[in-house]
């Protein structure tokens, strides 16, 4: 089946390299990502190998450490451990920071000691934290509350910048902490609409550059001076989005373009006072390099930079890249059949707006049915990258279509702000504008189904329920059925950012409850399949059970797995072998 075939490649995925140029990277060879050592000579070393994902790891300079961090069944719970890179063979994991209650979030590693963030304090709002690793001493750098998503530290250790959740939807506010005394700067508002995407120093730490949408609808690449608190814009293109990575040793600035789902990698020269010169990539470049897999890592020296690069036809590999030089596969993966790359079209809705869409064509003979695959976020982005369902789907002889409905990001602030709270229901609507347009490419709207997964497995409930007459099934992933309940029962640090989307349970609630597919679940008569990790702290599995309680209760053809050892989303192989050809399965009944 192509479904265990794509799924049973090995992905990797980078995240560190040190003074020697030794490269820590995930590799998922075994079933699960474990954390692997790459010698500058090629030679690979395992040195993990636990039942659960490892989510991270970084080198401790100047010493053989290496911290890592992993979870237990996809609680999401991080936990810091220590191995010695001396041991021979499989080295032993020895606790650094464990507590299974809660969060620990590595950051950095320092020759003296780790930076982590943690919600320990009060299970909901994010400190970071410094640990002495000779004497475990810990200093508490910021506790000023709220979520704390990203924290990049100076090369020189004297100012920490902090990406905290924001109170409008889709935003992050920046904060810069001097870690002498800890006083806090605020470099954005709180209040203000802006989004903030990676951050990254320059060498001598006197600047940061930061991908933001202030004052825009696009992403562009900002400049932030410590010694006079000045903002300018680096670099700015009004129709695509922009990140960028500056090398170590000043020379080089790496910038991801993102346009209509890809995203190109441009090398540019880094000289100060001067305008930046794009130079040319090795042939092919990195064109499906997307913002979804980790950012672009540069060695100490700034001589190389691991990328992490994929495609709808490349599973996600890392590669070493050498400025002027060239781009090699660290371990190379071969797909052993052809895949297709999909069309990019655009499908009018009930007000006039475009929706984004990539449509995959069957591979071989077509069944002329349909299958619409709904991203998560719903602030994320529907990317044209490695996907072995959709790539599956396509080999089933369905033609699948993957939206980027409003709300989506990578289309511009404008964009992904038309379905925030009060709007929500807009974006199901754009479900019902691709059905009517189907048959503009040849595939019939009434043998079309749902497939999603978080806030997609949301709009895959909310499509059969609000247009019950249009879907013939549906496949919901770790998905809401009520936004209410989903939102009274998600983690606590979750709550106050996921409201900020979806509206307050203070004060929205009637319209929660009508935007909830739980509301209209008597309506729904599309047959259902339906997979849930036991320990999802995002979405509890309390969602599934009441939407597939109540379907059953009247009838209406339902099948539930739920894992014991999975989170939000399946993580392992043998998981994914075990529920993704049952629901193949399932639309092969119903659409067939």
């Amino acid at each position: 089946m192509l479904l265990t075939t794509l799924f049973s490649l090995p992905t990797s995925m980078a995240l560190d390299i040190d003074d020697e140029g030794r490269m820590l990277v995930l590799y998922d060879g075994t079933g699960t990502r474990q954390v692997n050592e790459v010698a500058p000579d090629g030679t690979w070393r395992a040195l993990t190998d636990l039942d659960d994902t490892c989510h991270g790891a970084r080198f401790v300079p100047g010493s053989s450490h290496v911290v890592v961090e992993h979870d237990t069944g996809g609680d999401e719970r991080g936990q810091l451990s220590l191995l010695d890179l001396d041991e021979p063979g499989l080295p032993a994991l020895t606790p650094l920071v464990h507590d299974s209650e809660y969060i620990h979030r590595l950051v950095a590693a320092r020759p003296d000691r780790v930076l982590y963030t943690t919600n320990r304090r009060n299970g909901v709002d994010f400190d970071l934290v410094a640990r002495d690793l000779t004497s475990g001493r810990e200093t508490v750098l910021y506790d000023g509350g709220g979520w704390v998503m990203g924290v990049d530290p100076s090369p020189d250790d004297k100012w920490v910048v902090l990406s905290k959740a924001s109170s409008p939807a889709n935003s992050m506010q920046l904060l810069l902490v001097d870690t002498s005394s800890r006083s806090v700067v605020e470099l954005t508002a709180e209040d203000a609409h802006n989004d903030q995407g990676p951050v990254a120093w320059l060498p001598d730490s006197s600047a940061f550059l930061v991908s933001s949408n202030a004052d825009r609808d696009r992403m562009a690449i900002r400049r932030y001076d410590v010694s006079d608190g000045a903002w300018s814009d680096l670099l700015v293109d009004d129709a695509r989005d922009l990140a960028g990575w500056p090398s170590p040793n000043g020379e080089h600035l790496l910038v991801g373009v993102l346009q209509d789902g890809e995203v190109g990698l441009e090398l540019h020269r880094l000289d100060e006072g001067a305008p930046l010169v794009a130079l040319d990539l090795p042939a092919g470049g990195c064109a499906a390099l997307t913002m979804a897999t980790p950012d672009p890592i540069w060695s100490p020296d700034g001589s190389f930079a691991a990328i992490t690069y994929n495609s709808p036809v490349t599973a996600p590999t890392v590669y070493r890249f050498v400025p002027g030089g060239e781009l090699t596969a660290l371990r190379p993966v071969e797909v052993p059949v052809e895949l297709p790359h999909p069309e990019s079209l655009r499908v009018p809705s009930f007000d006039g707006e475009q929706v984004p869409v990539f449509v995959f064509r069957p591979i071989g003979e077509s069944l002329g049915s349909t299958v619409v695959h709904v991203h998560g976020g719903p602030e994320g982005a529907a990317m044209r990258i490695w996907s072995p369902i959709i790539s599956a789907l396509a080999g089933e002889g369905h033609t699948v279509v993957v939206p980027n409905v409003r709300g989506s990001a990578g289309y511009g602030k404008r964009w992904y702000s038309l379905d925030d709270r009060q709007l929500r229901l807009d974006s199901v609507k754009d479900l019902a504008a691709i059905n009517s347009w189907l048959p503009t490419i040849d595939a019939d709207p009434k043998r079309a189904a749902l497939w999603g997964g978080s806030y997609g497995g949301y709009m895959v409930l909310a499509g059969v329920a609000f247009q019950p007459e249009l879907w013939a099934a549906g496949v919901d992933i770790v998905g809401i059925a009520s936004l209410v309940t989903f939102l009274e029962n998600t983690s606590d640090y979750r709550r106050s950012m996921r409201e900020r989307e979806y509206g307050y349970l203070a004060t929205d609630r009637e319209f929660l409850q009508e935007a909830s597919p739980l509301s209209r679940v008597d309506d729904i008569r599309a047959p259902l399949f339906v997979i849930h990790g036991a320990n999802d702290p995002r979405v509890p599995l309390s969602e599934a059970e009441q939407i597939t309680d109540a379907l059953t209760k009247r009838g209406v053809p339902c099948q539930v797995l739920v894992y014991p050892d999975e989170g939000h989303g399946l993580a392992k192989l043998t998981n994914r072998l075990d529920a993704y050809p049952q629901a193949f399965s399932f639309l092969r009944d119903h659409l067939g």
